[in-house]
């Protein structure tokens, strides 16, 4: 059986989607990639249809990656759970990730190198826990593995505790030790690093300050 094709309408509230009636009465929307092709007066079989309306079905869940990715980088595993949890077919969400993998999208090499280098330099945290992160988010051990080479735990350590300590500079040596360990412990370092690194810092910070006494002292004589 054939419909002819009566009109065809961009949609108000999405123009990035048509309105396909058939014999005079609306059929189906279709994403206007998909539409593009199509012509008034133009007779489309049931096969013909069926086929429309399920590369709509795919471009419709690719759509809806990109607008995740354009957010931010994300990893295959988030993008088959939000495209699941929106009731996308298996076999959409397999044509999504393949698409998306050939044009370099998606990549979860790329993904857990971000990450890394992202909380590495925003947020200082311990190998371990950027590696928990990771593997939350879907990404191989192996790949974990190799996007964790090279990154230093002391010097992540030291970073965030220099970070942290610009809030504690009015603190005793107890209550800076006793909050930094808290903060170092919270971000996955182990015992002996926060140990060292609190010291390290605390004497940075009492060097600094004899220093300035010196000065002013200097200044007031």
């Amino acid at each position: 059986m054939t419909h002819k094709v009566t009109a065809l309408t961009v949609q108000k509230h999405n123009p990035q989607r048509v309105n396909v009636s058939l014999d005079g009465e609306f059929a189906f929307g279709l994403a206007r990639i998909v539409a593009a092709w199509l012509e008034i007066g133009q007779e489309l079989s049931d096969e013909k249809i069926a086929q429309l309306q399920a590369e709509d079905g795919r471009e419709v869940a690719y759509q809806r990656a990109l607008k995740l990715l354009n957010y931010r980088i994300r990893s295959e595993a988030e993008i088959r759970k939000n495209l699941k949890d929106h009731d996308v077919a298996e076999e959409n969400i397999e044509h999504v990730i393949e698409r998306l993998k050939r044009s370099g999208l998606l990549d979860d090499r790329a993904f857990a190198q971000t990450w890394v280098e992202n909380r590495s330099g925003m947020r200082p945290r311990s190998r371990r826990a950027l590696a928990y992160e990771l593997s939350q988010r879907g990404i191989d051990s192996q790949v974990i593995e190799q996007s964790l080479e090279g990154v230093n735990e002391d010097a992540l350590a030291y970073q965030a505790a220099q970070k942290r300590s610009r809030k504690l500079q009015s603190a005793d040596w107890n209550d800076f030790r006793t909050k930094m360990y808290r903060f170092l412990a919270q971000r996955g370092f182990q015992y002996d690093t926060i140990r060292d690194v609190t010291a390290r810092i605390w004497a940075e910070i009492t060097d600094a300050n004899n220093a300035l006494e010196e000065e002013e002292e200097e200044v007031s004589q």
